[in-house]
């Protein structure tokens, strides 16, 4: 049995339109208690629980907290709810059924940091999720959890909504701070970082919907209680946005060192119809791409090391042996080719070059040399894009490579077949 711990725990209890549910399941209950701790207090308590970012890049929360607390001046919070990668749901779902949560965990990160302005940037085809949070705010409002002298105290903040246009960029830090600016989408050159000059140059600090949810789980058990949940590698729980084919889809909270498999077979309820697992997608569409001998791997970042990449924002697409690997690569390229916001060469014209290299594999008509050129370009464009987008678009590609060669081979001698050689 995989249990569920507490990111979820008052999903379909509560009406997410009503503070006063949220409050007598315990809301604001930490923030509460925050108001009468200081910042390095607070700092410690989440630099002992070990926690990572849960946007994908899982960088130490509690490092980017305390690097921003030492900045001086005006400064602002900012909510990364974009989620734009494909295959991935759970902010979604997180502020459709919990808003306040949501809420109280970006409180805590403002107070303990100094920060008096922030911003929950929603993707702009999130309509639901936007009217939620929207009406939520306006109830932390008139109950002086945000406003000025919260709760009787010294400490004010303000909080608004920015509605993203579609830009699967925007979710990239920098991309997303443009366009809170009113600016196209586009990511910047990097140092300096958000932390020291973000929005309209000030320092920002930037987390996930996830990661400021789980900060009053840490603050109401304490760091070590927090570290000792997960894994040696990778503390807490983890929301995995579980689809494609298999019975039981939908978002699923699980402790880090479960299992893919585990999550498959236990919560997913195995492959439809039967059928073998052909391949297994990781993060959404800039995850990598295994093979079902892969699946007793843990769910921690230090595993997912082997193919260079992260468990990113959660997600488990399941495509089972009907599913050929180079009409999914085909896809996630035409997706990363469309999406990429054309700053930097690499990305902008290296996705056009592996997508047309991807259509020869698809359409048996792939050499050797497109395969040297393909798996050349891809690790060009990981290794000199200057945001995430281009780095993490070829990790499908470079996975590929890695764990289904032999599929590569066969479709170049299968391609050599078709011309007659």
């Amino acid at each position: 049995m995989i249990e569920q711990i507490e990111l979820t725990k008052r999903f379909n209890k509560i009406d997410p339109q009503s503070i006063n549910d949220f409050l007598e399941f315990d809301g604001y209950k930490v923030f509460k208690k925050v108001l009468t701790m200081n910042s390095n207090e607070i700092i410690n308590e989440i630099a002992l629980s070990k926690i990572t970012g849960r946007g994908g890049a899982g960088f130490p929360v509690s490092i980017k907290m305390s690097s921003f607390a030492n900045e001086t001046g005006v400064k602002y919070i900012v909510c990364n709810a974009d989620e734009g990668e494909p295959g991935n749901f759970k902010d979604r779902y997180l502020m459709e059924k919990d808003p306040h949560q949501v809420i109280e965990g970006i409180l805590i990160s403002a107070y303990s940091t100094g920060a008096s302005k922030g911003f929950i940037y929603i993707r702009g085809e999130y309509s639901k999720s936007i009217d939620i949070i929207r009406h939520s705010i306006k109830e932390a409002y008139k109950n002086n959890y945000l406003g000025d002298n919260i709760l009787g105290s010294n400490f004010s903040f303000e909080l608004e909504i920015r509605r993203g246009a579609g830009a699967y960029i925007c979710g990239e830090e920098f991309a997303l701070i443009e366009s809170i600016e009113g600016k196209p989408g586009r990511t910047r050159v990097k140092p300096p970082f958000p932390t020291q000059q973000g929005v309209f140059n000030k320092p920002t600090l930037i987390n996930n919907v996830e990661t400021f949810c789980n900060l009053p789980f840490i603050l109401r058990i304490g760091g070590n209680e927090y570290s000792k949940i997960g894994s040696e590698y990778a503390t807490g729980t983890k929301l995995i946005s579980l689809t494609g084919n298999v019975n039981n889809k939908g978002l699923y909270e699980v402790p880090y060192g479960r299992t893919i498999r585990e999550v498959i077979e236990i919560l997913g309820g195995g492959v439809k119809d039967n059928k073998e697992i052909g391949m297994v997608q990781l993060g959404g569409a800039c995850g990598a791409i295994i093979p079902e001998s892969l699946l007793d791997m843990d769910i921690d970042n230090e595993k997912f090391a082997i193919f260079d990449s992260k468990m990113g924002a959660g997600a488990i697409i399941v495509m089972d042996e009907s599913f050929d690997l180079f009409d999914i690569l085909l896809k996630n390229m035409e997706f990363f080719q469309h999406e990429t916001c054309g700053k930097c060469m690499p990305c902008r014209e290296g996705h056009i070059q592996v997508l047309n290299l991807i259509k020869k594999f698809v359409r048996y008509s792939a050499t050797k040399d497109d395969y040297l050129s393909l798996e050349s370009l891809a690790n060009v464009i990981h290794e000199t894009t200057l945001c995430g987008l281009g780095q993490t678009s070829m990790t499908s590609i470079l996975s590929t490579i890695k764990f289904f060669q032999e599929e590569y081979q066969q479709r170049i001698r299968e391609s050599l077949f078709k011309e007659g050689y």
